[in-house]
């Protein structure tokens, strides 16, 4: 998790605006405290908070082409960049970083790329040479974008809104599976399944073998990582599957085909809940049986109280599921982060993907 702060379409003066995207991405340094990079210029301001996974050393962005006339900010994870790497033969890649491949893709396809990107993301391309955007997000939008526009007409984005509240008289969700160029008067659909279409599958047959395969390449693919990471388990199905499938490949690492031994080949899962919580023994019997590091962490209800004002203002609403839900998960997170644990695994959309 990032976060990026960009200006694009600049009508006013830029050396105000970079002072503005330097503030807006401050606001969203709890997203990304391991560094933080701006590149400006009179057209274009691209402000990036940094949570370093792959390539920790070399990893900093904004990232730029050999020339630098591309330039790019991402919040987001490309699982199958490897793969891109194989593809683009002959581009001198500046970096190890799994968001790299954005570059080469769009000087090669333009905009037609996106739907070779496996992963989850939220990016700003900036093309100094045209001086044209590229803002994309991924599919289902798990990685959040807003967007929106000043008094002088200056484009903003922002991965949370609380970077643009100041700035912008009108904030507006940018949609998942959609981009943005400076030719297109709003965001356009590159993400075209179709299962869209119900009555293209609705006869498809039920393989539930080909769903266990896809499940477990998904979570494998989500292992790439240079930095320790952990389970959340609640005790319940789909988060214990996916610990369990986690603990399957957790002792090789991924990055190599998983030929060498993990840097932390040891699993860590994690619990939260009250005092008596069935959750918390339902978990613990899930970590005993598939063999994690476990730890058992519970709270009280006043300390879910006095968390309130912090889990609204980082989850940006006020609607009651979604407060009661990341409450505990809000407070868990911060013991784990103690913990030297940056990346999780868990359980969550399982029910979006399946129907709950």
């Amino acid at each position: 998790m990032c976060g990026i702060a960009c200006i694009l379409d600049i009508h006013s003066n830029p050396d105000e605006l970079r002072e503005k995207a330097v503030a807006m991405a401050r606001l969203l340094r709890h997203r990304g405290p391991d560094w933080s990079g701006v590149f400006a210029c009179e057209h274009a301001v691209l402000a990036h908070e940094r949570l370093s996974i792959v390539d920790v050393e070399h990893g900093a962005q904004p990232l730029t082409d050999p020339t630098e006339n591309l330039v790019l900010a991402v919040n987001g994870e490309i699982y199958n960049h490897k793969a891109l790497r194989a593809q683009l033969a002959g581009y001198t890649f500046k970096t190890g970083s799994d968001c790299e491949p954005i570059i080469p893709l769009y000087e090669r396809y333009g905009s037609d790329f996106l739907n070779q990107l496996s992963g989850i993301f939220a990016f700003v391309l900036y093309d100094k040479r045209h001086n044209d955007y590229l803002i994309a997000r991924d599919p289902i939008g798990v990685i959040p974008l807003y967007m929106g526009r000043d008094q002088h007409g200056n484009l903003y984005v922002a991965s949370e809104m609380k970077a643009l509240v100041k700035f912008c008289r009108h904030i507006e969700d940018f949609p998942p599976g959609h981009y943005l160029t400076k030719k297109t008067e709003k965001p356009a659909r590159y993400y075209n399944p179709t299962w869209r279409d119900h009555e293209a599958v609705a006869a498809n047959p039920l393989d539930l073998g080909d769903l266990r395969k896809a499940l477990e390449k998904a979570v494998h693919q989500q292992l790439m990582s240079d930095v320790p990471y952990g389970v959340l388990i609640s005790g319940g199905l789909d988060s214990s599957v996916i610990a369990a499938v986690t603990q399957r490949y957790a002792p090789n690492r991924i990055e190599t085909e998983d030929r060498e031994q993990a840097w932390w080949p040891r699993l860590h899962s994690f619990a939260i809940g009250l005092e008596g919580s069935p959750d918390l023994t339902m978990a613990r019997k899930v970590a005993t049986n598939i063999g994690t590091v476990h730890h058992e962490f519970k709270y009280t209800i006043q300390e879910g109280l006095d968390a309130l004002r912090d889990v609204i203002y980082h989850i940006e609403t006020y609607d009651v599921t979604s407060i009661r839900a990341s409450t505990p998960m809000f407070l868990m997170a911060r013991r784990i982060k103690a913990m030297g644990i940056k990346m999780v695994l868990s359980g969550e959309g399982a029910d979006e993907v399946f129907g709950g």
